[in-house]
C-alpha cells in the first residue's frame, strides 16, 4: 500500500537530512566523493571561480545533490559538474551523467518535432486540433488550435492524475481527449501538461510515427545525440542520476521517467519523458542558434566536425517565429512552446530580451541567446530525494547572471528583469 501523505512527507524530510549529513561527514574528512574537478572545455581558460563557487554552494547547501553546468559562447564550451549523483552514490556529475528533463521534453522534444513539421507543410499552427485528431471535439473544444496549445492558452486544465485515473495509455489518452475546458480557448494562460500530451497525439498523426522515433531519425541521431532518448537502456543506469523516492511505485526513481503520467503513457510523451546529458543539450542548443546565423555555409553536426549528412534545420524564419513572444494573452511570457525572460525570470537578470528557454520540474533548464550567441544548460536532479524541495529557483537564476558576467563583465540588466541581491 501506498504511503499516505504525512509519511511520505516524513520519509522526504528523512531523505534530506540524510543528504545533509553525509554531505556535512564529506566536507569534515568522512565519506567523500573527492575533490570537485575543475571545468573543462575551450571556455575553461577564463576565471569562473564566483560561478563554480555558487554552484559548489548551492550543492553543499541541499538545493540539489549535484549539478552540471554546460556553457557555450559563440562555439566554445564550458561544463562543470559538482556535488554527487545521489544519495548513495558519491559519483560527481559530468557533462555525461545522465538526467531526467522533466518538462524540457515540451521543448527539446515536442516543440522541436512540431517545428520541423511545421517548416514541412505537415502541421498548419492556425488549424483546428480537430483537423488532425477528429476525437477531440465538442462546443468549445472545436476551435481550439496548435497554436493554443503551445502557447497554454487553450483553455486546457493544467493536470489530471491520469496515472490514479486511468489502467493504461489507452484509457489515460482517453481522458485526456474527455477533459472538460476550464476557461474558453484564448482567453487566459494555464501552462498545461494536458495541453502537451494533446499536442503529442497531434504531432503523431502528422507524421505518421511516435514521438520517439521522430526525434531519433530527425534530430538526435544526425546531431550525434546519443545519449538523449526516452526510456534509456539498463546499461545506462550508472550514470543516470535518480529522482524521487516515489509513494507511487515505492522506490527511488532511477532511468525511468519521474513524471508520473509520463509513466502511465509508457514512457514517451511531449510533456515529460527525455533523458539527456548536458553535452547533448549544448549540441541542441548550438544547432537552433545556428539558424540565427544563416552564413554557415554547410550542416554542422557540432561535434567536432562538418558533415553535409546533419538534419536540416527549418527556415530560419520558422526558428525565430518559434522563439519569439506571441502576446496572445495579457501577462504570458511565452513563444511557441519556449518561455521567453520576464521579471523574476530563471535565465536571471542578464540574457537578453531575444532569449528564450525553458525549465524542468526535476530542477532541469535551458535557455539560448541568439543575441550573444550564448546557451546556458543547467541540470540537476533536485527532486532528490523530495519533490519538497524546491529551492532550485534562485539558483538557475544565479548560474544564469554569474555566466553571463564571466563572459561579458559589462552586461546589463534587461529592462524589466527583477535583480536580486546575492
Amino acid at each position: 500500500m501506498p504511503p499516505t501523505n504525512a509519511e511520505r512527507r516524513q520519509r522526504g524530510r528523512a531523505a534530506a537530512t540524510a543528504l545533509l549529513t553525509g554531505m556535512a561527514l564529506a566536507a569534515c574528512g568522512g565519506v567523500t566523493p573527492g575533490p570537485t574537478p575543475a571545468p573543462e572545455g575551450e571556455l575553461a581558460g577564463l576565471d569562473w571561480s564566483t560561478t563554480t563557487a555558487f554552484l559548489d554552494s548551492a550543492a553543499a547547501s541541499g538545493a540539489m545533490p549535484g549539478a552540471v553546468l554546460g556553457v557555450s559562447y559563440q562555439g566554445a564550451r564550458l561544463t562543470y559538474g559538482t556535488g554527487r549523483l545521489g544519495l548513495d552514490d558519491s559519483t560527481h556529475p559530468d557533462a555525461n551523467t545522465v538526467y531526467d528533463l522533466a518538462s524540457l521534453t515540451k521543448v527539446v522534444g515536442l516543440t522541436t518535432a512540431v517545428m520541423l513539421a511545421v517548416d514541412e507543410g505537415r502541421l498548419d499552427l492556425d488549424a483546428p486540433v480537430r483537423q488532425y485528431l477528429p476525437r477531440f471535439s465538442g462546443p468549445e473544444k472545436d476551435g481550439i488550435t496548435l497554436r493554443q496549445l503551445l502557447t497554454h492558452t487553450s483553455g486546457l486544465p493544467a493536470w489530471r492524475p491520469l496515472y490514479l485515473e486511468a489502467p493504461s495509455r489507452d484509457s489515460a489518452l482517453a481522458l485526456v481527449y474527455a477533459t472538460d475546458l476550464e476557461t474558453p480557448p484564448g482567453i487566459e494562460y494555464r501552462y498545461s501538461d494536458l495541453g502537451a500530451i494533446l499536442l503529442t497525439q497531434a504531432v503523431e498523426a502528422a507524421w505518421g510515427m511516435g514521438l520517439d522515433s521522430i526525434l531519433a531519425r530527425r534530430v538526435f541521431r544526425p546531431l550525434g545525440m546519443s545519449s538523449t532518448t526516452f526510456r534509456p537502456p539498463a546499461s545506462w543506469a550508472a550514470r543516470i542520476a535518480p529522482t524521487e523516492d516515489d509513494p507511487w511505485r515505492g522506490r527511488i526513481i532511477r532511468g525511468e521517467v519521474h513524471d508520473e503520467n509520463a509513466a502511465r503513457l509508457e514512457g514517451v510523451s511531449g510533456h515529460a519523458g527525455l533523458f539527456s546529458t548536458t553535452h547533448d543539450l549544448l549540441v541542441f542548443g548550438e544547432w537552433l542558434l545556428s539558424a540565427f546565423q544563416p552564413e554557415t555555409p554547410e550542416p554542422v553536426c557540432f561535434n567536432g566536425v562538418l558533415c553535409s549528412a546533419g538534419p536540416a534545420l527549418p527556415a530560419p524564419s520558422v526558428v525565430a517565429a518559434f522563439a519569439t513572444r506571441q502576446h496572445l494573452v495579457a501577462e504570458s511570457s511565452r513563444a511557441l512552446g519556449w518561455d521567453t525572460p520576464s521579471g523574476l525570470s530563471t535565465a536571471g537578470a542578464l540574457m537578453s530580451e531575444d532569449s528564450f528557454g525553458h525549465t524542468g520540474f526535476t530542477g532541469t533548464s535551458i535557455w539560448i541567446d541568439p543575441r550573444n550567441q550564448l546557451v546556458v544548460v543547467l541540470l540537476t536532479n533536485r527532486v532528490h530525494p523530495s519533490r519538497e524541495n524546491s529551492r532550485i529557483g534562485p539558483v538557475r537564476r544565479g548560474v544564469a547572471d554569474h555566466v553571463v558576467l564571466t563572459l561579458m563583465p559589462d552586461a546589463k540588466p534587461r529592462p524589466d528583469a527583477v535583480v536580486e541581491a546575492r
